[in-house]
């Protein structure tokens, strides 16, 4: 694919929202192709990711109200984009019928809309507790539906309330959705064939800080955040890795990072073999790209469809698990006990982001999906 055609054109994108650097570093991708970006978010919250506007609630009792005067006042800034992109259906930190209009509003005075799935919304809920399409997920575990306390939260909150009103307007009305992960695409596919699109994450690589050694103990890390420890599975994944670490008190250094800063939590994981990441994913989302980017392995999402949709042949560096505390336990024990396999999996992780997630290429494919709709 040759990129000059779309460069000539110049896009002017507007990215509104941010989980997990997305969109920040998707805008990188598109200014490094020559097009204008702004990115008007409130940073992901307390991870504070760069953004040209800012749009974050704050505290207090009026602080809603607050925000949203703030953004209609920038209004007049967010209008003649070529492409508006939104990170999710709740793109500002408002409720859902003070959003509704603000999405009118970029409709009539941009060109075209463009909705992520990349992460909870509606439809993830929703096709996950009725359709099932996946074996396992943040709500079902093959027939079964789950049902920990997030998880039942997230379906009151998401279902037969504004929210779902909300993002069934923008996904029918959008001109194209964008799904980051295998998941979203099963979920979103399916109900919108035609205006559905997989396109990777995108990760800017740093320097891998990977060394060619494999020496004892092989330090595994892994981060809890107490109010989501059931719903992602960290609790059985923290169990399965203190019985390693038991069982292999020489071989096995075990780092548990309990609701750290974000910064020092990256700064404590970036001295790791090993991550665990989500015990009830497919595939590895952005925190984990980016260990993988930086040579580490990743124990949690690898499937076969994951690789499939990237059609990846021939790398296999995610240590892939079942949604249970035998896989994750027998997995962990293999890698322990196979040290002379970690040089080979660090490099391929570092490979693997290079292929499918360097934030260029992903840009790349995001300026040919836009190009496409301003034809049209």
């Amino acid at each position: 694919m040759t990129t000059m055609h779309y460069r000539g054109l110049g896009m002017k994108i507007l990215l509104i929202g941010e989980y997990s650097n997305v969109h920040a570093t998707l805008a990188k991708g598109l200014r490094h192709l020559e097009h204008t970006v702004t990115v008007v978010s409130n940073g992901d919250f307390w991870k504070n990711y760069p953004r040209d506007i800012d749009v974050s609630r704050g505290k207090g009792k009026f602080c809603g109200c607050r925000l949203l005067l703030k953004i209609i006042s920038i209004l007049p800034k967010l209008r003649g984009y070529d492409i508006v992109q939104l990170i999710n259906p709740m793109c500002f930190e408002l409720e859902a019928k003070r959003i509704a209009p603000l999405y009118y509003y970029l409709r009539k005075h941009n060109g075209k809309i463009v909705l992520g799935a990349f992460g909870m919304d509606y439809y993830w809920v929703h096709e996950n507790i009725t359709r099932k399409p996946l074996r396992y997920s943040d709500f079902n575990i093959e027939d079964r539906l789950r049902d920990d306390s997030e998880a039942t939260l997230y379906v009151n909150d998401w279902t037969g309330t504004d929210k779902e009103t909300l993002n069934k307007l923008i996904a029918e009305d959008c001109d194209a959705i964008v799904a980051g992960l295998y998941e979203y695409w099963a979920i979103y596919h399916p109900v919108f064939p035609n205006k559905t699109t997989f396109i990777p994450f995108p990760i800017q690589q740093k320097q891998p800080c990977a060394d060619e050694s494999h020496l004892s103990p092989i330090s595994l890390f892994i981060g809890i955040n107490k109010q989501r420890n059931k719903y992602k599975g960290t609790d059985i994944m923290l169990e399965a890795a203190q019985a390693i670490a038991a069982k292999y008190p020489d071989k096995v250094k075990l780092i548990v990072a309990e609701s750290l800063p974000f910064n020092e939590y990256v700064k404590t994981l970036r001295h790791a073999d090993v991550l665990l990441d989500q015990l009830y994913s497919y595939t590895p989302a952005m925190n984990a790209l980016e260990a993988m980017s930086w040579g580490i392995i990743v124990v949690g999402g690898g499937e076969p469809e994951n690789y499939s949709i990237l059609n990846e042949n021939e790398l296999r560096p995610i240590v892939n698990v079942e949604p249970s505390y035998a896989s994750v336990y027998s997995q962990l024990e293999h890698l322990v006990l196979h040290p002379e396999n970690l040089p080979a999996l660090k490099r391929q992780s570092v490979e693997y982001i290079s292929r499918h997630h360097d934030y260029v290429k992903v840009a790349q494919l995001y300026e040919k999906l836009y190009a496409s709709l301003m034809v049209h």
